[in-house]
């Protein structure tokens, strides 16, 4: 596969993302390139993945525009799409805009193409391993995408996402990625003065995702192999990528923002202390990650999904000037050499930075403007979690070149429910883990 080159960002970029939410103000467009977004024509909406995340951002969909009709859902489960409808539905404020019937519920692993096919914008929410061809698949078709983070699982995907994005910027179809700090207001606003230099030049941080853990799907009597992992897709590497990259993503984009660029690489640990029945698949409980930044700066990088200890999800950084701290609780404080607040943000009337990002996707795609272009900052920030997955894993440094350079494949070409899973259990049913100083990625 021809590689994709990663452009280093600027030290614009922070400037560039904090005045515009996250989008990169690129043009306008014709109105005739926007035949269902002018005047009070509908704005045909499909959803791609039907769990809690998929349902969710079809309701801030709908909401976001008075002209979204929410038109076709695809999973590869049926009673996913069921009850992902019958949840909006319960919603009166919902029903309106919902004209999905049940030839427009699509299921299986091809119905991703029928209910793009029928929109003039596509939410894409299934497990990230699939991430890459689906949005490949929308662009292609010329649709405007809303897409969950993270967005893919393995180097081969990223590589993909990045060709994708190029072809979304010529097209100048809006992407805007669920990475939804980037469109909150207390993050915007201490970016904005990170950018004017208040706390000088960022030269360490620490973020976190430590929390209790997330849902286990047992195997249900005459699930296929893959049905199982399908469902319990949180715990195979393939679908999820481990929580490094599907939840403190969050955390690890927050670092690459403020600081302008992606590391030049990592080294970590991690492992298996709490959560390693056979339920848990093949990933880590507690990752532990330094990121070393061009600039010399170092991010020291914490998640756990450990019950019963320390939760902490939120971002620290330190400069030349001072120091800064910001979470999702609408928090945002600068504090200067000294330790005196510079600032400190009042989040009592903020938007719901889920909503927010939505809101600002269907305003941009009713005036016709070509606003929003997430996807390969998005891609450089799962890359960096990828990159510290690979250290956790296997106990070394591993550069960003390197890593690149790898042809990292976790197998996430499954295509239809004939195909086996790109891991399988042992004998006992273990499924295979790493192992620090064992497991190799580099050379």
């Amino acid at each position: 596969m021809k590689k994709a080159k990663i452009n280093e960002p600027r030290r614009t970029f922070v400037k560039q993302a904090t005045v515009i939410g996250a989008g990169i103000a690129l043009s306008s467009l014709p109105v005739s390139a926007f035949a269902h977004a002018a005047g009070k024509d509908e704005i045909r909406v499909s959803v791609v993945g039907c769990g809690g995340r998929g349902t969710g951002a079809a309701a801030q969909a709908i909401k976001a525009d008075p002209g979204v009709r929410l038109v076709a859902m695809a999973d590869a489960f049926r009673d996913n799409v069921e009850k992902s409808l019958a949840n909006l539905m319960e919603n009166p404020a919902n029903r309106e805009a919902i004209m999905v019937t049940p030839e427009t519920m699509f299921d299986g692993f091809d119905a991703y193409k029928r209910a793009i096919d029928m929109s003039d914008v596509v939410i894409l929410a299934t497990p990230p391993g699939f991430r890459p061809a689906h949005f490949a698949y929308a662009i292609s078709k010329g649709k405007h995408v809303f897409m969950e983070k993270p967005v893919a699982t393995d180097v081969v995907g990223i590589r993909q996402i990045l060709d994708t994005a190029r072809d979304a910027e010529q097209k100048k179809l809006n992407v805007v990625v669920g990475l939804q700090r980037r469109y909150q207001s207390s993050y915007l606003e201490v970016a904005d003065r990170v950018a004017k230099g208040k706390i000088g030049d960022i030269i360490g941080g620490q973020v976190y995702w430590n929390s209790s853990g997330v849902w286990v799907r047992e195997r249900e009597p005459d699930q296929s192999e893959l049905e199982y992992q399908m469902r319990n897709w949180y715990y195979f590497n393939w679908l999820c990528g481990d929580h490094i990259l599907e939840q403190h993503i969050h955390n690890i984009d927050v670092a690459n923002w403020f600081i302008g660029s992606h590391p030049v690489s990592a080294q970590g640990m991690g492992g298996r202390e709490v959560r390693k029945g056979k339920d848990h698949g093949q990933i880590f409980d507690h990752h532990f990650v330094e990121f070393v930044y061009a600039s010399g700066a170092v991010i020291s990088s914490q998640c756990r999904h450990q019950p019963g200890c320390l939760a902490r999800v939120e971002e620290r950084f330190q400069g030349t000037k001072g120091s800064l701290v910001v979470d999702s609780s609408n928090k945002g404080l600068i504090r200067n050499k000294k330790g005196k607040v510079i600032y400190a943000h009042d989040g009592s009337n903020d938007i719901n930075p889920y909503q927010q990002e939505h809101n600002a996707l269907f305003e941009a795609i009713r005036k016709g403007q070509f606003k929003f272009s997430d996807a390969e900052n998005a891609a450089h920030s799962s890359m960096t979690a990828i990159l510290g997955r690979m250290a956790t894993y296997s106990g070394q440094e591993i550069t960003w070149e390197g890593a690149m350079d790898s042809n990292l494949d976790l197998g996430t070409g499954v295509t239809s429910w004939d195909d086996t899973p790109p891991v399988l259990p042992d004998e006992e049913g273990n499924y295979p883990v790493a192992v620090p100083g064992v497991t190799k990625f580099i050379g």
